[in-house]
């Protein structure tokens, strides 16, 4: 008896979230300048004159759910590639988006990332040999040699995902028995939004209670970092195992509304308590919480709202690569080029938001799109004469229609 092969459709849904969340590093980046406090070693840049402590809650708001849920994403399109496209092939496609792009990328970015924040640490310093000593650090063939990974941290975690995923794949694959459990056990969860709340910020309570910290620091050394490795791994393959359970994902659109408004709120009165006087576990508890909560919520408002096609989303999905790979150098040079500008942090963030956005879409629009470039982050290029209303389908992108 002939095979009737299942028709295939694009998640369009899931495919906007990834981007959007990708194009949030770029408002973190450009308003870290300017939420005051103390700086740390990932980014020392504070702006002296222009900076607003209420910034920080938008930094920090971000930071609760905008990985994870990229994270989340990542899982699922890997499952999708592994179990649809066959595990070779998903292997070869995560290497070839993955894992080039972050070897090239890597090289090419370190001096300008580097040269760049010791630049603008030196304008703030109010030093008139700023060129001069950032270019002096840059007077050996050594100090070309990229040291850690800078934004790039999650392609060098997602490369040690794949692997592991890869692997994982392949071992459940020949124990069919205790595959088929936990898939099932992770169906069952899932029915309930309730439940699969409850479970899953238990689980990342449990992970930070192990690490001992209220929340996992992001890594940029080469040298793994544990902690970072195991806590985003959850949340890769908690992505991973919801495209056995892809059925369920309209189901995030009960109380999308809610989950989203909740964890914003929850995570607001968190963020003015004196936290101080709150216990660790509580503090775990609550960012756990808030953390699933936007998940969920963000996720089912992104279903809801962005699951037809979107000439213009797909625009922006597809750019979305290239606009976080070039933005860094830019949100952290351009602080120091309106340095003297004698007007609020607020209005220096959204300047250095809005001028990297327009340099780094214009560059993809014109320099990358149609290019070489192009095919060697995306899988293809686009050609002049081609509208972008007529897109080829990315094969990674599918998803089999549920009969």
């Amino acid at each position: 008896m002939k095979t009737v092969r299942q028709k295939t459709e694009r998640i369009h849904a899931l495919d906007s979230l990834r981007a959007i969340m990708m194009l949030l590093g770029l408002v973190l980046h450009s308003v870290i300048t300017y939420i005051g406090g103390e700086p740390y070693a990932a980014w020392p840049i504070r702006d002296p004159n222009n900076f607003n402590p209420n910034l920080e809650w938008i930094s920090s708001l971000i930071h609760v759910f905008r990985m994870p849920i990229f994270m989340v994403v990542a899982g699922f399109f890997a499952a999708l590639l592994f179990y649809e496209r066959g595990s070779r092939r998903m292997f070869k496609n995560r290497m070839n988006r993955i894992t080039l792009p972050f070897l090239v990328f890597v090289i090419i970015l370190f001096v300008p990332v580097v040269g760049g924040m010791n630049y603008t640490l030196e304008v703030f310093a109010s030093n008139p040999d700023a060129i001069e000593n950032t270019l002096e650090k840059f007077s050996t063939a050594q100090s070309f040699i990229p040291t850690r990974t800078m934004h790039l941290w999650f392609l060098y975690y997602l490369i040690m995902f794949s692997v592991v995923s890869f692997l994982l794949g392949l071992l459940f694959k020949k124990l069919p028995k205790i595959s088929k459990s936990i898939h099932n056990t992770f169906h069952y969860i899932l029915k309930s939004p309730t439940l699969r709340l409850f479970v899953f910020t238990f689980l990342t309570v449990l992970i930070l209670v192990f690490m001992d910290k209220y929340w996992v620091n992001t890594s940029t050394s080469f040298i793994l970092e544990f902690n970072t490795f195991i806590f985003y791994l959850f949340f890769y393959m908690f992505g991973w195992l919801l495209y056995k359970s892809k059925s369920f994902l309209k189901t995030f659109m009960k109380h999308d509304w809610l989950f989203t408004i909740l964890g914003t709120a929850l995570f607001t009165w968190y963020f003015i308590l004196d936290t101080v006087k709150l216990d660790l576990l509580i503090i775990m508890s609550i960012r756990s919480l808030a953390c699933w909560l936007l998940i969920f919520g963000i996720t089912g408002l992104f279903i809801r709202y962005a699951s037809h096609h979107s000439a213009r989303m797909r625009y922006i999905s597809d750019a979305s690569y290239w606009v976080y790979l070039l933005h860094l150098p830019l949100t952290i040079i351009i602080p120091a080029l309106i340095a003297d500008w004698d007007i609020s942090g607020v209005l220096k963030f959204l300047f250095v938001m809005l001028t990297t956005s327009c340099i780094c879409f214009v560059t993809y629009h014109f320099f990358v799109r149609n290019t070489f470039i192009g095919k060697f982050l995306n899988g293809r290029k686009y050609s002049r004469k081609t509208s972008d209303l007529k897109q080829v389908e990315i094969p990674e992108l599918k998803i089999i229609r549920d009969k």
